[in-house]
């Protein structure tokens, strides 16, 4: 896990629900703020909010301090994404490149929309079921722009450094050659799961095609300098909690005394999670447009 620990407070899949990140001396961070958006050359950061087949919408609370991982919450419920046929849960490790921001004020020159206000999303087609809170190493190969009312939600396709073939990926045509169907059911994914919650299908830039590792690239560092500026406070960054605790220069970094601080007002751990509603396991038949 790259040196990085979580800690847990309160029930999973309670509201009170918080999962926070530690650095290798056991001191509390900021998944947003504080890993390193590169572990190496073209090699990347990824925190795992939602491991792969799970429902539950786990997220980093991007306006809470030390941004721990949380349940996402919609009109006071919990939110899990629904099992569309004929998928279950997630396809993919889901996640975040730490480091990075979609700013609401900036509008992308390929798609004419905003950002969508959080860090860069990240599937990870990896082989390996990870952790909810894991840190990984993802090379990247490519990069999906959907557009999710009306925002830019980019979706960067990663292989875990780790996964024993990932030698064999270096870009975005071998996930075609090497897993297909794998992407054609990605945009479906992405296409229909809210659909059973009421809204409209996402639509996407590009005629829902895939761009390659270097277009990826340049979208993901463009994210990481919209960061540095909200880190910096040359960007007015609105409700987002920038606490951090190794960020130079940053005027949001906190004392260690401080971050532990945070952590202790919280509810303790829970010896076990709250249950989980029958209606999560619910499968939908949606044949589309």
């Amino acid at each position: 896990m790259s040196g990085y620990s979580i800690e847990e407070r309160a029930a999973p899949y309670s509201l009170e629900y918080r999962l926070f990140l530690k650095n290798a001396k056991g001191e509390y961070i900021s998944p947003f703020h504080d890993i390193p958006i590169q572990a190496a050359e073209n090699v990347f950061h990824m925190v795992v909010e939602v491991p792969r087949w799970t429902n539950a919408k786990m997220e980093i609370a991007t306006k809470d301090p030390l941004n721990p991982i949380k349940q996402d919450v919609k009109k006071g419920k919990l939110r899990y994404i629904a099992n569309v046929f004929p998928h279950k849960g997630y396809i993919w490790n889901y996640g975040a490149i730490p480091q990075t921001w979609e700013d609401p004020g900036h509008k992308d020159q390929h798609t004419g929309c905003c950002g969508d206000n959080d860090p860069i999303d990240v599937c990870d087609i990896g082989s390996k079921v990870c952790s909810r809170g894991e840190v990984i190493k993802v090379k990247v190969l490519g990069i999906l722009a959907m557009i999710d009312e009306g925002e830019t939600d980019w979706k960067v396709i990663a292989i875990n450094v780790d996964d024993p073939d990932a030698a064999s990926y270096s870009n975005i045509e071998d996930v075609r050659k090497l897993k297909p169907g794998y992407l054609e059911a990605t945009v479906e994914w992405f296409r229909k799961y809210k659909v059973p919650d009421g809204k409209p299908e996402n639509e996407f830039a590009f005629n829902a095609e895939f761009k390659d590792k270097d277009f990826a690239t340049d979208i993901i560092q463009g994210t990481h300098a919209h960061w540095k500026a909200l880190v910096a406070k040359k960007t007015d960054g609105g409700g987002l909690n920038c606490t951090n605790t190794t960020v130079e220069g940053s005027p949001f970094k906190c004392s260690m005394e401080s971050a532990r601080e945070i952590v202790r007002a919280l509810p303790l751990p829970c010896e076990s999670a709250c249950t989980v509603p029958t209606d999560v396991d619910k499968w939908f038949y949606y044949q589309g447009k």
